[in-house]
């Protein structure tokens, strides 16, 4: 299983890459949770749910619990295939392979109810890109219809939309928004008022005091923007594969955990510099014989101007093997189009997007900004200028000409070829979207 110019080790199964990404909001922010003035040792919402609870919901999708960092507003658990992470008022599940992400759907449901006293859902998204390997999957996930019913099943008034070429790259969106008629039960989505409707029960069956004060959070709780890029990028280069294959053991040498592996990995090929490091806590993983996965919590308010923040998230997840190389980069830090002033800064959309596609030099990619705006009307135009900034940022940041730096000394082609100043990528689509309470940026790019 050597690593080599000549040779990288594969399995003979095809693994696919892109993950389904789906993100539960059961409250519009952390405010509105029931006990969001009664933390227990700090945390609140579904932060209080047992981690052996999820790992519980976790067997039902077929994946497992590596690690997890807690930090001040988040857990993040790194998965056998892919991540978790728990807010107080929302959850993420992004999975891969041939995991059956939507089946822990009604589970997280009825988690959040016993355990947070949140019987409703204010809004639901699930998403992922093109499957490579679609004959493979499992349950609802063998074709998009088939994961649009099971979710219109669950929630009324859903709505499907495929973004991009039906037979190249594409996105496949659903979501729900707040407000909508024709509940089905307590799943159904539902607006902030709607919490205070009826009387919330803690596990042990007493009321919680909580209603009238979520009526006045809506009222007094300023517009938190929700902010979401991704960067799916496939054929990556052979310089940027090997990195990902784990060397053959030394014999009679005691060999280092994954985890320690992954974290060297990270800072070799300069995933642990994406953001400041002393903004970021790290959780990586290295498999074996190939792949990587990477959870990070950012503390992001020390790193912009204008004093707002919190902390936020990005995850990663590899794939190596020829012949279906994949890598993905998620992350809900907004970040601006204009030009960042310091290394020490968080960095602007055009550098970020230019550091992770120089980590893994893809030979195609795609990019989504999917980003919140203050009114729930799709006719709205407020928030139209930050799409087009940022589908303006994709174009300069994979288009203009540039010297590339890599681990070797060099530019990168899309072959792993060594070259300075080149136009790397041409953009072979820019869809832009708006949605009730949403804009999406969507771009795809190819290697000239």
């Amino acid at each position: 299983m050597a690593v080599g110019d000549y040779y990288l080790p594969y399995t003979s199964t095809p693994f696919e890459g892109p993950e389904k990404l789906l993100e539960i909001w059961f409250a519009p922010s952390p405010a509105h949770v029931p006990d969001a003035h009664a933390p227990k040792n700090g945390r609140i919402g579904l932060r209080n749910v047992p981690k052996q609870v999820w790992e519980d919901m976790l067997d039902i999708v077929k994946c497992k619990v590596l690690s997890v960092i807690e930090g001040e507003e988040t857990d993040a658990y790194l998965l056998s295939e892919s991540s978790l992470f728990v807010f107080p008022h929302r959850i993420i599940l992004k999975t891969c392979g041939t995991t059956l992400n939507l089946l822990g759907l009604p589970r997280i449901l009825e988690i959040a109810h016993k355990f947070a006293s949140l019987p409703s859902v204010y809004r639901c998204f699930y998403s992922r890109k093109s499957f490579m390997f679609p004959e493979r999957q499992l349950g609802p996930h063998r074709e998009w219809k088939d994961e649009v019913s099971f979710l219109d099943a669950i929630f009324p008034n859903g709505a499907a939309y495929t973004v991009g070429k039906v037979n190249g790259d594409h996105w496949l969106l659903y979501l729900t928004t707040p407000g909508q008629s024709g509940a089905n039960g307590e799943t159904a989505p539902s607006s902030p008022i709607s919490f205070s409707s009826s009387p919330l029960h803690s596990e042990n069956g007493e009321e919680n005091e909580t209603n009238q004060t979520l009526q006045n959070i809506e009222i007094d709780t300023p517009f938190t923007q929700d902010y979401t890029i991704e960067i799916l990028m496939s054929n990556l280069s052979h310089k940027a594969r090997e990195s990902f294959f784990l060397a053959p053991p030394v014999q009679d040498t005691p060999s280092e955990s994954p985890s320690i592996i992954g974290r060297t990995l990270s800072s070799t090929i300069g995933i642990s510099d994406l953001f400041p490091p002393h903004l970021t806590t790290l959780d990586a993983y290295a498999f074996d014989p190939c792949g990587y996965s990477s959870n990070a919590l950012l503390k992001w308010s020390d790193g912009i101007e204008d004093g707002c923040g919190g902390e936020g998230y990005y995850t990663i997840h590899v794939t190596p093997e020829e012949g279906w190389s994949y890598a993905s980069f998620e992350c809900n830090v907004p970040l601006s189009t204009s030009p960042s002033s310091s290394a020490k800064d968080i960095p602007d959309l055009q550098t970020l997007i230019r550091r992770v596609v120089d980590i893994f030099q893809p030979g195609r990619l795609s990019l989504t900004l999917f980003i919140s705006n203050a009114n729930n009307n799709a006719e709205e135009d407020e928030d139209e200028t930050a799409v087009e900034a940022a589908q303006r940022t994709f174009k300069s940041a994979l288009t203009a000409q540039r010297s590339v730096s890599c681990s070797s000394g060099g530019s990168v082609t899309g072959d792993g070829s060594e070259q300075k100043d080149r136009m790397l990528y041409k953009r072979t689509d820019k869809i832009n979207y708006q949605f009730g309470g949403y804009n999406l940026a969507f771009a795809s790019f190819e290697f000239r």
